[in-house]
């Protein structure tokens, strides 16, 4: 892979980077496609549109205005030259903003999604706390993120350490830090979220020919099956739990009423016989 590409956007570009957009756009679709409110946020990766399968009725697209530019690429590609104003072709309003420091109500969005965000982030901690802040109890979080116990991964420890003698690039983006599916959900379980589902994906080797990742496709469905947890991409679902807080059922449900029990009657010629 040339050394030129470094960046995520430039690298989503390529065969596999275009092969963990269809993987991860799917897996978005499922999960947010029948989680209800009124407000959701997707934050970070404008690339891939994370909330096109929820119903909600206002949804926002946050760049983080991070020292990896993110959003200041983003913006620069997404100007009409012509006009000099912004084409960005999703229904969702832009912010730039802090990851770390949303510019939103505490308990006021129904679901985040984080595609990637807390390993391009430099707080990723941060991130998690603003987002459990954000979060309306039995709010969700949906995340993405690289598997550093992966093909992928390898490929790419492998490329740090022979870079520093100019014999191999680096398979994936120079930007960003692996973070661990368990660690992440430590850091969730820290947070009082629970996580509802997980699921890894991407089993194919590192490869950058479209033509060689076509040939090992056959790893897709024997990874799920053999050694799932070493997909080179992680993908979990969780809920923020908030102690003594339960969701009350509408105030048009009526319970039924519970039949009376039938009251016993006396029998007047049965009551005289045994008198007698």
């Amino acid at each position: 892979m040339s050394s030129q590409i470094i960046g995520l956007t430039d690298w989503l570009k390529t065969p596999p980077g275009a092969y963990l957009m269809r993987w991860e756009r799917a897996r978005f679709a499922e999960a947010v496609g029948n989680i209800f409110g009124y407000h959701a946020l997707q934050l970070g990766l404008p690339e891939l549109d994370a909330l096109e399968a929820n119903r909600m009725p206002h949804k926002w697209l946050a760049l983080a205005s991070s020292p990896l530019g993110a959003a200041q690429s983003f913006l620069s590609e997404s100007k009409n030259s012509a006009t000099g104003t912004l084409a960005i072709s999703s229904p969702r309003a832009a912010l730039v903003t802090d990851s770390g420091a949303l510019p939103f109500p505490e308990s006021s969005l129904d679901l985040v999604v984080l595609p990637h965000t807390l390993e391009l982030g430099g707080d990723p901690h941060a991130t998690l706390r603003e987002v459990a802040r954000v979060l309306v109890p039995e709010g969700r979080v949906v995340i993405s993120g690289l598997n550093p116990t992966s093909l992928w991964g390898l490929r790419q420890r492998r490329g740090h350490v022979f870079q520093r003698w100019g014999c191999e690039d680096l398979f994936l983006p120079r930007t960003g830090e692996f973070i661990g599916y368990w660690r992440l959900r430590d850091w969730l379980r820290l947070l009082n979220f629970e996580v509802e589902s997980g699921r890894f994906g991407c089993y194919r080797p590192a490869l950058v020919s479209q033509q060689w990742l076509d040939r090992f496709a056959w790893m897709d469905s024997a990874g799920e099956r053999w050694w799932p947890i070493f997909g080179a991409v992680y993908f979990l679902v969780a809920v923020k739990r908030v102690r003594g807080v339960r969701l009350l059922e509408p105030g048009w449900k009526a319970h039924k009423a519970t039949a009376a029990a039938p009251a016993a009657a006396a029998n007047k010629e049965s009551a005289t016989r045994n008198r007698r």
